[in-house]
């Protein structure tokens, strides 16, 4: 355990802690209901581990995603949108951009630390997680 703590990548998980809680801080402003809240919370998880996965197993979930025409024509569509969103609304397109920068950037220095995948998909999910509830926090106090 305590060979895990010397290893730590205390810079780039400092920035995955700061970058959700701004992104804590913005939804909360939104007055979001706690459904809402909810799937924000599992949507981060599932990025977190979307990005801590290795990438065998990766490329096997996207060709189940892929093996339809059906599926295949929604991620078209989704992809359209995510497109229209960088048009749109280049500020979310910014901020999920970082979220996403960051998260990658503690996946590589985990993995160069010789850091397992699911200790790094734990630490990585319960310092993302604390920084949105931080920033939701901050707002509500603020």
């Amino acid at each position: 355990m305590l060979s895990i703590i010397k290893k730590l990548p205390y810079r780039s998980l400092t920035l995955v802690f700061l970058t959700y809680s701004v992104f804590g801080w913005i939804l909360s402003q939104e007055n979001l209901p706690t459904f809402a809240w909810l799937l924000v919370v599992i949507s981060v998880v599932i990025l977190v581990a979307g990005i801590t996965t290795p990438y065998t197993k990766t490329v096997k979930y996207v060709r189940v995603l892929f093996n339809t025409k059906l599926k295949s024509f929604g991620f078209a569509v989704l992809g359209a949108f995510l497109f229209f969103l960088i048009f749109a609304e280049f500020r979310i397109f910014l901020d999920i951009m970082l979220i996403i920068s960051a998260t990658i950037l503690v996946r590589l220095d985990f993995q160069m630390a010789g850091i397992k995948e699911t200790q790094a998909f734990f630490l990585t999910s319960l310092f993302s997680i604390s920084g949105l509830m931080l920033g939701f926090l901050l707002n509500l106090l603020i």
